[in-house]
């Protein structure tokens, strides 16, 4: 299971924060070990990572309505870029193994400074890292 969990992690680190500063991709990924622990959310990496809506067109989820945008923009899924993908998985397993600090301050949301989501309105802020905020409700 934990090759698995390792897999969806590092994913979710490539995709939402590879352009990001090392911590900030620590707290990306510990915003989804922080949703695994917390009763709102799914209990284990790979459900966190692809939670999403309820209604599909056809085989696939409506578009842009997931947790993490990636999982449902309808592109590509596969890693292309190799250097990012291997410090994507070097973080997945290190956080697995509880070996880095939570970086995000507790997080369980998060988003890029240049939107401005009416949720964030009733969330306190936790940390700013590279161009995400992460936040606590």
């Amino acid at each position: 299971m934990i090759g698995t969990a390792l897999v969806c992690l590092a994913l979710n680190i490539y995709f939402e924060a590879r352009d990001q500063p090392v911590l900030g991709q620590i707290a990306v990924a510990h915003v989804v070990i922080n949703r695994v622990d917390s009763p709102r959310f799914p209990n284990d990496v790979c459900s966190v990572v692809s939670q999403g809506p309820t209604m599909w067109d056809g085989d696939f989820p409506i578009r842009h309505r997931c947790q993490f945008s990636w999982y449902c923009d309808g592109m590509s899924d596969k890693p292309r870029e190799v250097r990012p993908w291997q410090i994507a998985r070097e973080i997945a397993d290190l956080v697995l193994r509880g070996s880095l600090s939570d970086t995000s301050g507790g997080a369980m949301f998060y988003h890029s400074s240049y939107v401005n989501p009416d949720w964030s309105k009733e969330m306190r802020v936790t940390a700013i890292i590279g161009d995400h905020i992460f936040y606590l409700p």
